[in-house]
């Protein structure tokens, strides 16, 4: 490029090592397709702009007659030549100081952007399809003075007739909505490009008392609005994407209201035969005007609420009807509607956003990327514990992990997850003691495209993520992919004493758990004792009749059943009410998000009585559980007519016969993989087929001297013993006697069907001198440092509370029964509980 120059330059400068390994590594990568000295380097530029600067410009780069005085403006004007050079492919060049010339390469970015101090909230994805409004959308929490009581029916609820678009008039109406004959392809923030329509009506004047209807939205969701009457109005609810159902979740505004008028909402196309609905659920509604004078939040509204099946249906599925009265408290307001207090994506990033920012917090709370969802919405992984003071005490921490909003729909799980967060990472010393023993994996939202979309139950596949944790596809289901893979990376490393999935439930009041049942005698019962402790825990919100531990087929593509047969024997779906609760103080009235919330306390309180090292509680809750369990059996044979000896074998009975199914949801059967996945899916099971099928590896010598031995010497020695009896001697080895079955039980069958799982899991990589029992690690940190505590802190008295003693091998007497009362405020009860500070120490457990 410069041959005038070329001697000359050679003589006078020296090639500098790192620009020459750049250049050629850079070439062999194929950004720079010129030769190596085709490219200055920066004496190269410093010395042709000091002999002859007019050279370069008139010469090879361009055209220009006159010359640049200035330093600063010639060094630019060369770097933007050399950018419009056809050699140089790279369009990443910069400049570090402004008095020389020194072109680098730009640092490549993360490869997921993580939150920092300066970090600003990463804006949601959503699919190009869909037309996204630029409005905000922000409710401030609110927790009502009065208990919001179920609404009584009266028996003379209208039932309105639908009339339908053909006889009403169509206020709004969304253009386009991807159904099951589409599929995802790609995604952008803000969603469609170009001009956002305006699909409400418009106003005719003043005294236009129509609605204004909107749903696009962070988590909106709402198809179509008929106008029917002056006020009332059919609504027709948006479809999972890329489906035909799940219409269940609602949320959406309403603006021009009315004040002391009666409104009539009817939503026409839900899939559900049942729903809380039919026993007194009340829709959620919002104000703008109350939130901004009043700080007034949402708030259970509703009367005359029915919910029957449509009659004018299409012939394919049956729909139902959901319709309620309502009266706005000002005029020209603007309000919301939803089925549930929404919790949205952008509203997690927030939280999490003040968690990374809180240079406390962010010690012992490591926020980390999972991965990437199937529209490039971050899905983030939280690391919970404090330091260990040592590589043993770090070993011999377990882990729990926790996970929600799988179902997009069910916001009930984001704030269970959210009163979980608040609380274990707070400075109470029962939080500090949790996280001394545990390493907790959290995974607050597992679909965040469903979310920000305003699906109910579906992920962007079109497919419900909880029927397919056994997925290879990683691709197309991402999160749960990744989910699981780092849940069995991390029982490779450590034991999991718990997973719990948050849901939410549409058909049954309260909360309750989904296990699983386990028929190994030597841990029967022992994953209903969680269960149970917590139903103590929470008496007027957790009921534990509701549970169930049975085991469907259709589930086996679950988190709960995945994650129990790779080894974790305390594996539940936690379900969560639209509704309320029908027991204790709390009868009959509905859930807050400060209910939620205080079951994710409840969830760390009953972690602590589950491992408490006095095992009093632990043993009471297992005869408590026999003997309801023998109740249930009798009941069960007393309904079919059976007689059966219930001290000498009831507890032989298979579980799975007792109790019934889980029918919480619609999807219960999986609908498999859409049109679009079944080739990729055909293709990865034969590639997996093959790779089985590889040939086998070469023995080693060892291996192969026990073969030979197996093979050879054996049967020699076989031959041996076999002669003395050939010889008519008897041999003096002796076979052991036959022992015969004389009576055939379940428990034997039983344990023919089902190995010892649970004990397979624990030698799998944890049975090492590391991994140490819930009770003797807990025992291990609360003894070994009361000393250095009472040093530490001068004046804090370490003691034990009864339930927290520290005393392993203490035995429960037969008539003690331990207090389950929870009288005390959970701030206050700390000082019964030791706070151990250990110093920084990275425990590797990514991610």
């Amino acid at each position: 490029m410069f041959p005038a120059l070329e001697p000359e330059l050679k003589q006078e400068t020296l090639p500098d090592p790192y620009e020459d390994f750049m250049y050629h590594h850079l070439q062999y990568y194929g950004y720079y397709k010129a030769q190596r000295g085709t490219l200055p380097n920066s004496a190269t530029h410093q010395h042709i702009w000091k002999n002859n600067p007019r050279y370069l410009l008139n010469g090879s780069f361009g055209k220009r007659e006159d010359l640049i005085p200035d330093r600063l403006q010639k060094e630019k004007h060369l770097y933007s030549l050399m950018l419009s050079s056809p050699f140089v492919k790279s369009r990443q060049l910069l400049y570090d100081d402004i008095g020389k010339v020194n072109p680098h390469l730009r640092e490549p970015r993360d490869l997921f952007a993580l939150f920092s101090g300066s970090a600003l909230l990463q804006a949601p994805r959503w699919p190009v399809e869909c037309e996204v409004i630029k409005e905000r959308i922000h409710h401030i929490e609110w927790v009502p003075p009065q208990p919001e009581y179920f609404y009584q029916p009266t028996g003379n609820e209208k039932i309105p007739e639908i009339v339908g678009e053909e006889k009403g008039t169509i206020v709004y109406q969304l253009d386009s909505v991807p159904t099951e004959d589409c599929y995802f392809t790609s995604s952008r923030v803000g969603g469609k490009r170009g001009i956002i329509k305006e699909l409400s009506v418009s106003l005719q004047g003043p005294e236009d008392n129509t609605l204004l209807f909107e749903s696009r939205f962070e988590s909106g969701n709402l198809q179509k609005a008929v106008r029917v009457n002056t006020f009332e109005y059919e609504l027709t609810l948006r479809t999972d994407l890329y489906t035909n159902k799940h219409t269940q979740w609602f949320y959406f505004r309403v603006q021009n209201t009315r004040k002391d008028v009666t409104y009539r909402f009817t939503i026409v196309n839900l899939l559900k035969p049942k729903s809380l609905y039919t026993v007194g659920m009340k829709p959620l509604m919002y104000s703008q005007l109350d939130a901004s004078t009043h700080s007034i939040g949402w708030r259970r509204e509703g009367n005359e609420i029915k919910y029957y099946r449509n009659t004018a249906e299409d012939g394919q599925q049956p729909l139902y009807c959901l319709t309620w009265t309502a009266r706005f408290p000002h005029d020209r307001d603007t309000c919301f509607f939803a089925h549930f207090y929404p919790y949205t994506y952008t509203d997690l990033q927030r939280f999490l956003l003040s968690v990374a920012n809180s240079p406390v917090k962010s010690q012992f709370c490591k926020l980390r990327t999972l991965c990437r969802s199937l529209a490039g919405n971050t899905v983030y992984l939280l690391t919970i514990t404090n330091p260990a003071r040592t590589p043993q005490e770090a070993a011999a921490k377990k882990a729990v992990v926790l996970t929600a909003r799988v179902h997009p729909g069910e916001s009930n799980g984001s704030w269970i997850m959210k009163g979980f967060l608040d609380f274990i990472l707070s400075n109470s010393p029962d939080a500090q003691l949790l996280r001394d023993i545990f390493i907790f994996k959290v995974v607050p939202m597992l679909n965040p495209d469903g979310v920000i979309v305003g699906n109910y139950r579906c992920s962007l596949a079109g497919r419900d993520l909880n029927r397919h944790y056994k997925t290879i596809l990683k691709e197309s289901f991402p999160c749960i992919w990744h989910t699981r893979n780092m849940i069995k990376r991390l029982l490779e490393e450590r034991e999991v004493l718990l997973y719990c999935d948050f849901h939410g439930h549409s058909r049954k009041n309260n909360i309750f758990l989904y296990g699983c049942n386990n028929t190994n005698r030597e841990f029967w019962l022992h994953e209903r004792v969680f269960p149970l402790m917590l139903s103590k825990n929470a008496p007027d919100k957790f009921s534990f009749h509701s549970c169930n531990f049975k085991v469907q087929k259709c589930k086996e593509g679950t988190g709960r059943v995945v994650m129990w047969r790779m080894g974790i024997l305390n594996s539940y779906t936690m379900e969560s009410t639209f509704g309320g609760s029908t027991l204790g103080n709390k009868r009959d009235t509905h859930f807050t998000t400060e209910d939620l919330k205080s079951l994710g306390y409840h969830v760390c309180d009953t972690l602590l009585d589950f491992c408490d090292p006095d095992r009093t509680k632990f043993m009471q809750c297992l005869a408590e559980l026999k003997e309801l369990l023998q109740q249930e059996i009798h009941k069960k044979f007393k309904e079919l007519g059976q007689d059966m000896d219930l001290e000498r074998s009831w507890s032989d009975i298979s579980l799975s016969d007792v109790e019934s199914s889980t029918s919480g949801s619609d999807s219960s059967l999986s609908d498999g993989l859409p049109v679009h996945l079944l080739n990729i899916a055909d293709e990865l099971n034969q590639k997996k087929t093959m790779y089985k099928k590889k040939k086998k590896a070469l023995k080693s010598r060892k291996q192969r001297n026990k073969q030979y031995q197996r093979h050879t010497l054996m049967p020699e020695s076989k031959l041996t013993e076999d002669a003395p009896e050939r010889a008519g001697f008897p041999s003096t080895l002796q076979k052991p006697p036959a022992f015969f079955r004389t009576s055939e039980n379940a428990s034997s069958s039983m344990m023919k069907y089902e190995k010892s799982r649970l004990n397979k899991s624990q030698l799998n990589g944890r049975g090492k001198s590391t991994s140490l029992d819930p009770t003797d690690m807990t025992t291990l940190i609360l003894t070994k440092n009361i000393d250095r505590i009472q040093k530490e802190k001068p004046g804090f008295t370490v003691s034990c509370d009864p339930k927290r003693s520290t005393n392993p091998s203490q035995e429960p007497a037969p008539s003690v029964k331990p207090s389950w009362s929870r009288n005390r405020h959970p701030g206050t009860r700390g000082s019964h509980r030791t706070a151990v500070a250990y110093p920084s120490l990275h425990v590797y457990t990514y991610p």
